[in-house]
């Protein structure tokens, strides 16, 4: 599918428990590529379509984007909303990842990480298996820790820790619509409640322990981050908490770190906001990545 200066692909790749995870990349048609990034996604959401506005804006600015349903999301094999083990997420990407990179048209490209909300999780995750193999990573309002009136009572994450092995796909763990809390466009709003492949139901108790423990790690390993990064979230975001991208900023040993709140934007910072705020958002991405690029002639 060509959009203009964009060509946009998608192919299955088998991983090695035998999951079919599905693929798509977003490349400019008239340039070569200023760098390779990689797309995170969040939970329940997917890449092909949630994240298209980024792929697509990425790509218009001169840089090959590559994005991945993990298993149980999106277009990806797999029991939807379900995770097993958040190690396995990590795992998938950091193989598929690899495999572009060691591509030919790829092996003297800069490589970067995207990830959003818990796909911000996700990034920290990946430079923490390879410390020195990313060039630099995107967190948009990433998942360093659950907001505090969102986190399970500690009575419910232990009945979870045993619940999780017993009845692991079970969807029992009550939630709020997120959907609203999230997305400030009604607009936005619509379309992920209309897309069949974002998962809408009851957190799955493995899965919502998965989540947490993942996140109680980032937590307690924020100062282990070395990679440089710039972080954007907004100051009204009440799903990932943006004292907690601030805890980051100042506790991670990165030399080169950004962090850039939006005062009023709420979490959805690349999608769910009116136009004039994206455009913002994506000013800054594209700014920060432009700088840390070679300058093509």
């Amino acid at each position: 599918m060509d959009n203009g200066d964009i060509k946009y692909d998608e192919e299955y790749v088998l991983n090695a428990r035998g999951i079919n995870l599905f693929t798509c990349q977003w490349r400019p048609l008239n340039s070569e590529p200023k760098a390779v990034i990689f797309l995170c996604h969040g939970y329940a959401m997917e890449c092909s379509i949630s994240m298209r506005g980024t792929g697509t804006r990425l790509a218009q600015a001169g840089f090959v984007v590559h994005g991945m349903d993990y298993e149980g999301h999106g277009k990806s094999s797999g029991l939807q909303g379900y995770i097993s083990s958040f190690d396995d997420i990590v795992v998938d990407c950091s193989k598929y990842f690899a495999s572009v990179c060691e591509k030919e048209e790829y092996k003297k490209q800069k490589r970067f990480l995207l990830g959003e909300s818990m796909g911000g999780a996700i990034v920290l995750m990946l430079h923490r298996k390879e410390p020195s193999f990313w060039d630099g990573a995107i967190l948009v309002a990433p998942m360093c820790k659950i907001v505090e009136d969102m986190k399970p009572h500690p009575i419910v994450i232990s009945i979870l820790s045993k619940l999780s092995n017993v009845i692991p796909t079970w969807r029992i763990i009550p939630n709020e619509d997120i959907i609203d809390r999230a997305i400030k466009s009604e607009e936005w709003r619509e379309e992920v409640r209309n897309n069949h492949y974002c998962y809408k139901g009851k957190p799955r108790v493995k899965t919502g322990y998965e989540i947490f423990m993942a996140s109680l790690d980032i937590e307690s390993n924020l100062d282990k981050v070395t990679l440089p990064f710039i972080i954007v979230h907004g100051g009204d975001d009440a799903v990932t908490d943006p004292t907690v991208s601030e805890a980051l900023y100042t506790l991670a040993k990165s030399k080169d770190k950004t962090l850039k709140l939006y005062p009023g934007m709420c979490h959805a910072l690349t999608s769910g906001e009116p136009k004039e705020n994206i455009d913002i958002v994506f000013a800054d991405i594209i700014k920060w990545l432009n700088e840390r690029v070679p300058s093509i002639s």
